[in-house]
């Protein structure tokens, strides 16, 4: 007879590892956003390059992101909470060395040390509440991890900005303001956490996988980081690193087919439901990320808003974000079915693209908010229904590396998107300003066009400052137009999503084992 699946544990024991579970989540996702509005006055104190500026954003986008599925698969072979533990006590010493650093070298080096422990945690937490709670009950839990994360990543910006005001500290609060609220969640989860051993002994982990994926990742992303600057999208540079990333990702593929516990395992990439919520996750991981980083700039570049006032005029992006996700997810748990609400998000998520593609310099406040309200409301819809589509799919002893698959590709998706749309921006005002200068006039090589290359618009004379103003205003909404056909793509896959009933036990029911067959007579 088979096992019966294991019963979930009691709300209110569940409720009190929640507190430090979303703590964690939290404050690890903003840590990832709140540096961006700090960054030109932390390079500065620490007599940084331009170069170094770039370094203290991807050193630790690298290592979350390409430890992400790893750190899925060791949850499933070891303990959880644990792992965990090890995830928080990492990313508190890597926040206090940011924090204490003295050269930019240092902050880069401990920023990668902070990206290990972000991507640890993040994936680690998801994991952990899907071995709590069953993928039905799990629907409104989702619905908060999906406003905490879509408000960290919005808001971080914003927190930044305030904190690297602060006069005593300054910027150095972007990175210690979160050990306190690490250190009370090590505690409370230290305390209230009591997960089910599920390690398996004499496993052993995919080393040559592992370091194969983290290889060819990372230099994917570094190619991302770095061409249409350091390096133009077609040259020898771009070749070699997209070339060696995917002799890499191949030889990773192979070794994956071939190994007993894969970090990756393809059998589960490949299933339907996966290969959907994949696709589809791209496209709203591009719209969570490239959200903060457009629309921001949009704001200060093209409407002359300060920083922290850009902060705040995206709060309809946040709040859609935040309501959408828990009215969702509530009202997944209560009825077990989550195809209507993901289709509905990429829906309302097309919409509220279309309605941004029409930006210029000089659209209504009103207009832009509703659009980001839209676009949230489409976030907050789809983001954590299609983790829960694979979590669904999978059984328990697989849910770290499903939840680590859709994590990492979502944000691989989110990094390639954001880097594409940037160029396409970069290339739009470009020539925006080109013919806004040339209707003046003004040669576009001249030395009276000269300031226009910058971002610094108090130092231009005031036509070169409108013509800059009205080139971002008008590219920042062709980029949206773009970003509709990214959606549309996302969309048109959620479609063929299968429709399925959630669960309500947290693991899978054992499939009945084989009857033997009769022994033969006369024997």
């Amino acid at each position: 007879m088979s096992a019966p699946p294991s019963p979930a544990p009691e709300w209110p024991a569940v409720k009190r590892s929640l507190v430090g579970l979303f703590t964690v989540l939290g404050v690890t996702m903003l840590s990832g956003t709140i540096v961006s509005v700090a960054l030109p006055q932390i390079v500065g104190s620490l007599n940084g390059t331009q170069a170094q500026y770039t370094w203290v954003v991807t050193a630790a986008l690298l290592a979350s992101t390409a430890s992400t599925p790893i750190w899925g698969k060791l949850a499933d072979l070891f303990d959880k909470k644990l792992l965990l533990q090890v995830s928080v006590v990492l990313f508190i010493v890597a926040s206090l060395l940011c924090g204490l650093a003295q050269t930019t070298g240092q902050l880069i080096a401990f920023r990668a040390i902070q990206g290990l422990g972000m991507g640890a945690s993040q994936v680690l937490v998801q994991v952990i509440i899907g071995s709590l709670v069953s993928p039905k009950d799990r629907g409104r839990l989702n619905g908060y991890i999906g406003g905490i994360m879509g408000i960290a990543t919005v808001g971080g910006p914003l927190v930044g900005g305030a904190l690297a005001e602060i006069p005593w500290g300054g910027w150095r609060w972007c990175f210690l303001i979160g050990v306190p609220f690490m250190l009370l969640a090590f505690v409370v989860l230290s305390r209230t956490l009591h997960l089910e051993d599920v390690r398996r002994p004499g496993t052993k982990v995919d080393y040559p996988g592992a370091v194969l994926i983290a290889s060819g990742v990372s230099l994917l992303l570094l190619w991302v980081t770095f061409v249409g600057g350091s390096f133009a999208w077609v040259s020898w540079q771009s070749a070699a690193m997209v070339g060696a990333s995917v002799v890499l990702l191949g030889l990773a593929v192979w070794v994956e087919s071939r190994v007993s516990e894969p970090v990756i395992p393809l059998h589960l990439v490949m299933r339907r439901e996966s290969a959907i919520a994949i696709v589809a996750s791209a496209a709203v991981g591009m719209a969570m990320f490239g959200g903060a980083v457009f629309l921001g700039q949009y704001f200060q570049l093209s409407r002359g808003y300060s920083p922290t006032a850009a902060g705040l005029l995206t709060t309809p992006l946040m709040l859609g974000v935040l309501v959408s996700s828990t009215v969702s997810g509530r009202m997944v748990s209560r009825s077990g079915r989550v195809k209507s609400y993901v289709v509905t998000g990429m829906a309302v998520l097309v919409s509220g693209f279309a309605v941004l593609s029409f930006l210029d310099e000089a659209t209504p406040l009103p207009v832009v908010a509703i659009g980001m309200l839209l676009m949230g409301t489409g976030v907050g819809m789809s983001m954590q229904n299609l983790v829960l589509v694979v979590q669904n799919s999978v059984p328990l002893r697989e849910l770290g590396a499903a939840s680590g698959a859709v994590a990492f590709f979502r944000s691989l998706g989110g990094t390639i998107g954001v880097s594409v749309l940037g160029a396409f921006l970069a290339n739009r005002v470009s020539t925006e300003i080109a013919d806004g200068m040339a209707a003046a006039g003004v040669d576009p090589s001249g030395a009276a066009a000269a300031d226009t290359g910058t971002l610094n618009l108090e130092a231009m004379p005031a036509f070169a400052r409108e013509i800059v103003e009205a080139s971002y205003g008008t590219a920042t909404g062709d980029l949206f137009l773009v970003a509709v056909g990214i959606a549309v793509v996302g969309a048109v896959v959620a479609l063929f999503l299968p429709r399925v009933q959630l669960r309500d036990s947290i693991d899978m029911p054992a499939a009945p084992a084989e009857e033997p067959a009769p022994a033969a007579k006369g024997t």
